[in-house]
C-alpha cells in the first residue's frame, strides 16, 4: 500500500475560475480564431488582382491577391491551406488527450496558432504564407476538438445545448467581425497589420493555457494518477525481479547496478509498448465511430452543409460586390452575418433545449432549419433587387446557423465520454477536408469557367438541400444518448472521492500494488 501524502492533495482552484467564466474564455478564443478566417476572406486583406480594361488601362491589384499576383484558384487555396495542419494534428491532439492533460494541449495549440499568424503578417511569397496557413490549422486542431467536451462537462444539464450554442455562435460572429476588421484594417492601413493584431489578441490566451491550473475531462483519468500508477508498477516489477535474483544468489554484489539495468530496460520496453497500445487504441476508437450510423449520418450532413458555408464565407463578399454592385460588401455581409449568426445559433440551442435535448429532436431541427434556410437563400440569389436579396438572405442565414449547436450536440452525445475529443476531431477534419476545403477552390474554378457569380451562387446554394435530406435520414435512426456511458476510466487507480471538474480533478485515491 502506498502511504498517503499531503503533497498529492490538489490545491483549491482560483475562486474566479467558474464554469461561466470558462465558457467566456473559450468563446473569446473561438471568436479570435474565426476572425482570422473572416479577415483573410475580406476584400481589405484578400484584395483583388490587377485588372485591365479594353483600352489597355490597368488597375493595380490590392491585398494578398494583388501583392503576390494570385489566380482565383491560388487565392482559394489560401483559405483551405490550414486544413493540411488541421487534418494531421486533430487526431493526434485527440489521442494525446488520453495521456496528457487536455488543458495543456490547448495551450500548446494556441501558441502554435499565434506564431503562425505572426508568420502570415511577415510573409514574403505565396508559398510562405501558404505554409503559415497550414500551421494555423495545427494550432486550431487542439482547441476545436477539446473545448466542446469541456463546455459540455461544465454546462448545467438543462442548458447544455444553449451553452454549446453560445460557443458555436462565435463561428459566424467571428467570421463576420473578420470581414469588417479585415476590410477596415486592410483599407486604411495594410493587410499585414490585420494578422499582427490577431496574433497579439491570442497571445494572452496561449500563455493562460500554460499558467492556469489544468482541468480534467469526464471519462479520462487524471494524468498524474496514470504516471504514479505506472511508476509504482515499474518499481514493483523491478523489486520482484531483484528479490528473485537475490534468491538465486546473484544480488550479493552489484545489486544497485542490476536494478538500474532493469529499470532502464523496463522503461524502454514500456515506452515501445505504450506507443503500440496508443496506436491500437486509436484504431479501435476510429472504428467505433465509423460503424456508428448516427455519427456517420450526422457528419455526412455536416460535410454538405459546411461545403456551402465555407464557400459563402470566402466568396460571399466578392459575389455580393459583383452581383449587386455593393459599395461596402465586406461591411454588409459582415453585418448581416453577425446579426443572423448570433440570433440563429443561440436560437437553435434554446429551441433544442425546449424541445427536449435528444438526438432525434436534434435531427428534426437540423433537417427542418436547413431545408427552410436553403429555400430562402436560393430565392435571395434569384432576385434582382438588392434590398430583397438582403431580407431573404438574412432569413436564410438565420435558419442555417440554427444548426450549429444541434449538430455538435449529436457529435458529443452519440459517443462515450472518452471518445468525445476524437469524435469532435474526426468530425472537424471531415467537414473541412470534404467540405469547405475543396469548396473554395472548386467555386473559384466554377466561376472562372462560367464567369457568372449569380449562377455560381445558385449552384452552390442547392447543395444545402442535400444536407437537409441527409440529416432527415437521422430522424429515423435508433439513437441512444451515450454521454454518461463509461464515464468511469478503465484500468486506473481506485477513486475514493471525485470533485466537480472546476473544483480540482486530481485523483485523491491511493494505488494498491
Amino acid at each position: 500500500m502506498v502511504p498517503p501524502s499531503s503533497s498529492m492533495d490538489p490545491s483549491p482552484p482560483p475562486s474566479w475560475f467558474t464554469p461561466k467564466r470558462l465558457l467566456i474564455i473559450f468563446c473569446v478564443i473561438n471568436m479570435i480564431n474565426y476572425v482570422d478566417r473572416g479577415a483573410i476572406a475580406s476584400n481589405g486583406v484578400n484584395g483583388s488582382s490587377e485588372t485591365c480594361d479594353d483600352k489597355g488601362i490597368c488597375k493595380s491589384g490590392s491585398g494578398i491577391q494583388g501583392e503576390f499576383d494570385l489566380t482565383n484558384f491560388q487565392d482559394g487555396l489560401l483559405s483551405s491551406a490550414f486544413m493540411v495542419g488541421l487534418l494531421v494534428a486533430s487526431p493526434i491532439f485527440a489521442s494525446l488527450a488520453k495521456s496528457y492533460n487536455p488543458f495543456r494541449l490547448i495551450g500548446v495549440g494556441l501558441s502554435v496558432w499565434t506564431l503562425s499568424v505572426a508568420g502570415c503578417a511577415s510573409a514574403f511569397s505565396f508559398w510562405f504564407i501558404a505554409i503559415c496557413r497550414m500551421l494555423v490549422g495545427v494550432g486550431e486542431a487542439s482547441f476545436i476538438s477539446l473545448a466542446a467536451p469541456f463546455i459540455d462537462d461544465n454546462a448545467p444539464v438543462s442548458q447544455k445545448t444553449a451553452w454549446l450554442a453560445m460557443f458555436y455562435m462565435c463561428i459566424p460572429t467571428g467570421i463576420a467581425v473578420g470581414y469588417v476588421y479585415g476590410g477596415y484594417v486592410g483599407g486604411h492601413f495594410h493587410w499585414r497589420y490585420a494578422f499582427w493584431g490577431e496574433a497579439l489578441l491570442m497571445l494572452p490566451f496561449a500563455v493562460f493555457g500554460f499558467l492556469v491550473k489544468p482541468l480534467q475531462l469526464k471519462g479520462f483519468s487524471p494524468v498524474e494518477s496514470k504516471k504514479a500508477l505506472a511508476s509504482v508498477e515499474t518499481v514493483s516489477s523491478v523489486t520482484d525481479d531483484s528479490k528473485a535474483s537475490k534468491l538465486d544468489g546473484r544480488m550479493l554484489v552489484g545489486g544497485d547496478g542490476i536494478i538500474g539495468d532493469k529499470l532502464s530496460k523496463t522503461s524502454k520496453s514500456e515506452s515501445i509498448h505504450n506507443i503500440l497500445n496508443q496506436l491500437s487504441r486509436f484504431a479501435k476508437d476510429v472504428k467505433v465511430l465509423l460503424v456508428d450510423k448516427v455519427y456517420v449520418v450526422n457528419v455526412f450532413g455536416y460535410i454538405a452543409y459546411n461545403f456551402v458555408i465555407g464557400a459563402y464565407s470566402y466568396w460571399g463578399p466578392k459575389a455580393g460586390y459583383n452581383i449587386y454592385h455593393m459599395k461596402s460588401a465586406d461591411m454588409l455581409f459582415g453585418g448581416v452575418t453577425i446579426v443572423c449568426g448570433i440570433l440563429g445559433t443561440i436560437s437553435g440551442g434554446f429551441i433544442l433545449d425546449r424541445m427536449g435535448a435528444t438526438i432525434s429532436n436534434a435531427f428534426i431541427l437540423l433537417s427542418g432549419a436547413t431545408f427552410l434556410g436553403a429555400i430562402s437563400c436560393f430565392s435571395a440569389f434569384c432576385l434582382r433587387s438588392l434590398y430583397g436579396f438582403i431580407v431573404l438572405f438574412a432569413v436564410g442565414e438565420l435558419l442555417v446557423f440554427a444548426t450549429q449547436a444541434p449538430v455538435n450536440y449529436v457529435c458529443l452525445h452519440c459517443v462515450r465520454p472518452s471518445l468525445r475529443p476524437l469524435s469532435m476531431a474526426i468530425s472537424t477534419v471531415s467537414i473541412h477536408i470534404f467540405g469547405d476545403v475543396p469548396s473554395s477552390p472548386l467555386v473559384g474554378i466554377l466561376q472562372d469557367h462560367i464567369n457568372n457569380w449569380r449562377d455560381t451562387a445558385l449552384i452552390l446554394t442547392s447543395i444545402l438541400f442535400l444536407a437537409a435530406g441527409i440529416w432527415f435520414i437521422g430522424v429515423f435512426l435508433h439513437a441512444v444518448d451515450k454521454s454518461n456511458d463509461g464515464s468511469q476510466p478503465v484500468s486506473t487507480p481506485r477513486i475514493t472521492s471525485r470533485k466537480p471538474l472546476l473544483d480540482g480533478n486530481v485523483d485523491e485515491s491511493l494505488c494498491e500494488v
